[in-house]
This record gives C-alpha cells, structure tokens and sequence, in this order.
C-alpha cells in the first residue's frame, strides 16, 4: 500500500488527538443543522460558537468539536480540552453551536466520528480513518498546526467560524 504525502502528517494528528480527546464531559446531542440557542452544546452561557464543519461527507455518524482554551501547553494534550460536542453529522456541511465560557483566545479541532463510536478511529497500521480539521484551516501537510495556527478570537455574543474537515 503506498502512502500519500497527506497520509503521514495525519498519522501524526491521530497519535496526537486520540490521546487528547477525552471522553465528552457535557456531551449534549444537538441537532446538527440547527443554529438556536437552545440547540447549543455544553453548559448554557451568553456566549455561542457557530462551528460550520464543511466537506463532511455523509451524514452517518457524529461531528465531535472540542474546544481549547487560550494555553498552548493544553492544546492537544492528554486531558487538555474544556469539552468536547456531538452532533449528527450532516453530508456537506454540518453546522454545530457550542457555548464558550466567556469572550476570548480559543482553538478547535473536530473530527468526523463516521460510526459514532465517539472514537477517532485509525486503520491497523495507524492511519486515520476518519476526517479531521482544525480553526483557521491551517495546513497539516508536514504534521500537525501549532497552537498560534488555531486560535482564534471570540469577541461577542456570538462568533462563527468555518473549518473544512481532511479525509485520508
């Protein structure tokens, strides 16, 4: 099996990101095509995140969004996210609303759990099976982004971002 340039840096995202994402610690199903307050995941505030995840491609499974706070040696790390969302995905694109603690720095990474296995699966040698992107869209060709590549500010009451997820 030949592997692509693309295959290699993903590799590494998986290595790095299955360790990082917790278990969901206010895992609220929401609708994935909604935008309403009231379907938004995680603890109600007065700040929302529209997540447009674009280039989703079927609607089996969930969208899984975790949200980073502003401290680059939390970003990625075993335990380091403040929560992670779920959301049916939606072939095409797949719109998610997460509450965000307050105004501020913040990152995302999302991934495509395509069985809803709230995994991050990759294949037997270690390759991703799934998609995957980060805030900003940085590239990943040579390995996963840095922290200052994914953040982000938020500003107001209500701040939306577009990432366009990668597919090995």
């Amino acid at each position: 099996m030949r592997l692509s340039a693309f295959m290699l840096p993903v590799a590494a995202f998986a290595a790095f990101f299955l360790s990082s994402v917790p278990a969901a610690r206010a895992d609220e199903a929401a609708a994935g095509g909604g935008g309403a307050a009231d379907s938004c995941t995680g603890h109600p505030g007065t700040v929302r995140l529209y997540v447009d995840v674009q280039g989703v491609r079927s609607s089996q499974g969930l969208i899984a969004v975790t949200l980073y706070a502003d401290d680059s040696s939390k970003f990625l790390a075993h335990r380091g996210s403040l929560y992670v969302g779920r959301v049916p995905a939606h072939q095409g694109q797949t719109r998610v609303c997460i509450w965000v603690p307050r105004p501020g720095t913040w990152a995302i990474v999302t991934y495509h759990d395509e069985n809803a296995n709230r995994k991050y699966d990759r294949n037997a040698i270690g390759l991703p099976k799934e998609g995957a992107g980060f805030s900003n869209n940085p590239p990943t060709f040579l390995g996963l982004p840095s922290f200052s590549r994914v953040r982000f500010p938020v500003r107001g009451p209500e701040t939306e971002i577009r990432i366009r997820l990668k597919y090995p």
